[in-house]
């Protein structure tokens, strides 16, 4: 059986539209990005290609209709609701999935 749990990241307001924001969650860093009328999205903020903590710097884009975060090293695209790279399937982005209550966004976690 899967354990859900809720874990608080910050209040909503706190995010800034269209930038990405970090935060660490049991030791892993994790990128946010609140890209209005679509929602909130949680990937890691390592690139598995520059090896690197940079992703929540990415900058954000769609690719045919798809939102995505292009690194700010190599410039590859990754989903950000897969995690899937746009330009080489042999690496990807872990992604959360996020709910906000109250005002506070939470980063669901299975344990």
């Amino acid at each position: 059986m899967t354990l859900l749990t809720n874990v608080i990241i910050c209040k909503q307001e706190q995010l800034t539209p269209w930038v990405g924001a970090t935060a660490l969650v049991n030791n892993e860093q994790v990128a946010l990005f609140y890209i209005p009328n679509s929602g909130i999205y949680a990937v890691q903020d390592w690139d598995p290609i520059g090896k690197a903590y940079v992703m929540s710097r990415g900058i954000v884009g769609d690719i045919d209709g798809e939102l995505c975060i292009a690194s700010p090293l190599y410039k590859q695209h990754f989903s950000l609701k897969t995690g899937r790279c746009f330009e080489d399937d042999k690496y990807s982005l872990r992604v959360w999935p996020i709910t906000v209550k109250h005002g506070h966004v939470c980063l669901i976690l299975e344990e």
